[in-house]
């Protein structure tokens, strides 16, 4: 094996060994909640619903048996299910009912299969749809334990860990070795799979081949002539780029405008790519992914508004996923792969075998009558099941060639990048494939629709939060304790790891047990000094390179249009240190600031609110749009104050912040451990005294968001807020605010104490998501006496907030 296979086998290997740890500690967090919780108590955090009847069993996409599933009126005074995190695509088991005390009624039917080392009355599947009554679970016969799906009377659902996330990953990166490294070199005799083949773009983004010189663009024309100067740079950078473009877009969509910054340049990207024009003389195929389903559905939104071509038909659109986990909006569901291929003309035979499929199914679950006029038994019932299975497998068969033809004609199509690697997209091939969010997105998950195309196109803020990573919190919190964990090297002992909080993990159980796109928003950004936003010398996020790289935020490349920016090339890959290193962060540190473009004007926030981010991460070059640049709350129809003062102090000041400094506001741990998280009784109720006076000017419940890092303090928000303003009213953490806005933000910052401790504070990608939300007024409380001490970037916003935001003695009146 020569030195470049190893660097390569090297770096898919570490890949491997991170996602292992990553997999095993997702296992390892559900499996002892559930083991530790009793239903009442698992039913309270979420993981469950208790007491549920089966009120229909049928077939949807794929010959996937469908389990709807509600409260049945004789156990339940109500049948609308209590507060839970069970989501469309989460990994959920469905199971027989078990009582408070931990016992179950079993069957003598359930008694022998439990001898033998069977689950009776178990089926595992996908969360297909969720209402506030009913859920329906996606069964795959083939997974179950057997063909007869024989539920109990009384079940529950209990959301488990997602392992098919990490499979696809895994089988992803089984096909990047194959690809890269002779099968003589790993040892490797997969004889089933055939080798893939090496594009220059995969060479290109492990470092195995250089990037091609730019092409030229003569005469470009814009679709969209309100493109904004940065806008239209990194259009022209990224038609112009052979293998690789970044483009770096700051927080500032708003929903006032379709100017929403990165996700108006892309869809211009894709509106060039899928035209024919004199710089592209063939209409290119293009595959649109996301690190989230929202993210893809906004570009999907956008790209149904657009006009349709005078001459022509309008660029063939779908939508892989389930039709549950899109937008309800009525276009975008008609663009998913499901409807269209059941409104296909080949659709009709499929369909035909569908409707016998559902007539077997009725009748086994006793909706139906067998040919004796009674329920089927013994062997009638073992019949049934044989003729359920060859209809399934002609279904599907019948089913697939309706697929098949519906993605040929597509020539674009969208999806997550987990579900990029889905049967639906076997064997396709894509000339262009874009992933927005992609500073959200594990590297592996990339690689799943990148190995479809030729080029690659990435848009997402390194500035904002990355994945959510457990396994470097649990190596995190066994270095607190003394313990070295094995990934630090003794080149990156010098490079501080923050002492996390707690309640970091008790989210990540709650929020993280997981979807099928397999990401979730965190951040774990080192908080030491040598990092911060304000100093020359940066890391890559969870040191991803393995060395520092002094270098300042690249500028945004505002070249003469005689003159090429030239890319700065750099040698060498290296395998990562931490799951939190995303292609993004690698691709810029292996190849330079010419690989990407930044967007330099943001349409959301005041001109004040976007001081601060602007100096400090984005080296002053994001500006604010005329447009909002000095808009406030007073400037919205609905607000109106009973006097002149007070539009001055509450609707006309963008930037408010509530010192508790000499208060006392003393912050409390909630819970013990590992599990424990901090609220901060008097900051809470500052916050609502600031938001009932926004309300009583006129500010609207569903233009305010209140947001804290802390679970403990979300829970004590929402018992204060919630009864006053109803649901409208969004508390949350930064984390789930994460490229959303509202008109106003309130922040509780919580931490305030004697040790002068801060926690996760000084993660600042974190406080910059926060105080990136505001689009007319930002209101921060906290303690300055003791957030100043959280390191020089938390000491220049607390400097920042006391020299340029209207300061306010918080104590309670």
């Amino acid at each position: 094996m020569t030195t470049k296979e190893q660097d390569l086998a090297a770096f898919i290997g570490r890949h491997r060994e991170l996602l292992a740890k990553e997999r095993a500690a997702e296992i390892e967090r559900s499996s002892l909640l559930l083991s530790n919780c009793g239903p009442k108590l698992l039913e309270q955090k979420g993981l469950a619903l208790n007491g549920l009847g089966v009120a229909a069993i049928s077939i949807g996409l794929g010959g996937k048996t469908l389990v709807e599933l509600e409260r049945p009126t004789a156990y339940h005074t109500s049948p609308v299910f209590p507060p839970h995190t069970i989501r469309p695509g989460d990994l959920a088991r469905i199971e027989e009912n078990v009582s408070a005390g931990g016992s179950s009624k079993k069957t003598a039917k359930a008694k022998k299969a439990t001898a033998e080392g069977k689950s009776a009355h178990t089926a595992e599947g996908v969360v297909y749809k969720v209402s506030d009554t009913r859920i329906v679970i996606a069964v795959d016969a083939s997974d179950s334990n057997s063909d007869d799906l024989d539920l109990p009377e009384r079940c529950r659902v209990v959301k488990l860990a997602n392992s098919v996330t990490y499979d696809r990953m895994e089988k992803t990166l089984d096909q990047l070795e194959r690809t890269v490294i002779p099968t003589s070199a790993t040892g490797a005799t997969d004889g089933d799979s055939p080798k893939p083949d090496l594009t220059r773009l995969t060479e290109t983004l492990l470092g195995i081949a250089k990037l091609s010189p730019s092409l030229r663009t003569q005469d470009l024309v814009f679709f969209d002539d309100s493109l904004n100067q940065s806008q239209k740079e990194a259009v022209k950078f990224a038609l112009e780029s052979p293998e690789i473009a970044c483009i770096h877009g700051p927080p500032g969509k708003s929903n006032d405008t379709l100017r929403t910054g990165k996700t108006h340049t892309l869809i211009e990207i894709i509106r060039q790519l899928t035209s024919v024009t004199s710089n592209n003389a063939k209409a290119q195929r293009v595959l649109v992914c996301g690190a989230s389903n929202l993210s893809v559905d906004n570009i999907l939104e956008r790209l149904l508004a657009l006009p349709t071509p005078d001459k022509g038909e309008p660029v063939k659109v779908t939508r892989i996923g389930h039709p549950a986990r899109v937008m309800a909006n009525e276009g975008i569901l008609e663009s998913t792969l499901d409807v269209k291929a059941g409104r296909s003309d080949q659709a009709a035979l499929a369909r035909d075998v569908k409707d016998e499929l559902q007539v077997a199914l009725d009748t086994l679950s006793g909706k139906g009558k067998s040919a004796k006029g009674r329920s089927p038994r013994g062997l009638e019932r073992k019949k049934l099941w044989e003729d359920v299975r060859a209809l399934r497998k002609e279904y599907r068969q019948r089913e697939g060639g309706v697929v098949k033809s519906v993605l040929a004609e597509s020539q674009i199509v969208l999806a997550t990048c987990h579900s990029a690697g889905g049967r639906q997209l076997r064997n396709h091939k894509f000339d262009v494939v874009i992933i927005d969010e992609a500073t959200q997105a594990l590297e592996a998950v990339c690689w799943t629709p990148i190995l479809k195309a030729n080029k690659l196109i990435l848009a997402g803020d390194p500035k904002q939060l990355p994945p959510t990573i457990l396994s470097l919190d649990k190596s995190r919190k066994e270095k607190e304790k003394g313990t070295k964990p094995k990934d630090f090297t003794a080149k990156n002992r010098d490079t501080k790891v923050s002492k996390k909080s707690p309640d970091r993990n008790s989210r990540a159980i709650e929020a993280k047990l997981v979807g099928a796109d397999g990401v979730n928003n965190s951040d774990s950004d080192s908080d030491s000094e040598s990092n911060s936003a304000d100093d020359d010398t940066q890391t890559t996020a969870g040191g991803g390179s393995l060395q520092l790289v002094a270098q300042s935020e690249p500028e945004p490349q505002t070249t003469p249009k005689d003159k090429k920016p030239q890319r700065q090339e750099k040698t060498g890959l290296r395998p990562p240190r931490t799951l939190e290193t995303t292609m993004f962060e690698r691709l810029e540190k292996m190849y330079g600031p010419g690989i990407k473009r930044m967007l330099t004007v943001q349409y959301r926030m005041h001109e004040q609110i976007a001081a601060f981010p602007s100096k400090v991460m984005y080296s002053s070059k994001l500006s604010a749009h005329p447009s909002v640049a000095s808009h406030l709350l007073r400037d919205l129809p609905n607000t109106a104050a009973s006097s002149e003062e007070d539009e001055k102090e509450i609707l006309g000041t963008p930037v408010v912040f509530f010192d508790t400094a000499g208060c006392e506001y003393f912050e409390r741990l909630e819970g013990d451990g590992d599990e424990g998280s901090r609220c901060n009784e008097n900051e809470a109720t500052v916050v609502k005294n600031w938001v009932e006076q926004l309300i009583q000017a006129g500010v609207t419940p569903g233009q305010i968001a209140v947001i804290t890092p802390y679970q403990a303090q979300v829970t004590l928000l929402t018992s204060l807020l919630r009864p006053l303003f109803g649901a409208h009213l969004e508390v949350g953490t930064v984390d789930g605010m994460q490229g959303r806005e509202k008109e106003a933000i309130v922040i509780s910052l919580v931490r305030s104490n004697e040790k002068r401790e801060v926690g996760f504070l000084k993660e600042k990608r974190r406080l910059n998501v926060a105080m990136t939300r505001a689009r007319r007024h930002l209101c921060v409380v906290g303690d300055s006496s003791t957030v100043q001490h959280g390191g020089s970037y938390l000491k220049k916003w607390l400097a920042w907030l006391e020299a340029n935001a209207d300061v306010r003695y918080a104590e309670l009146q």
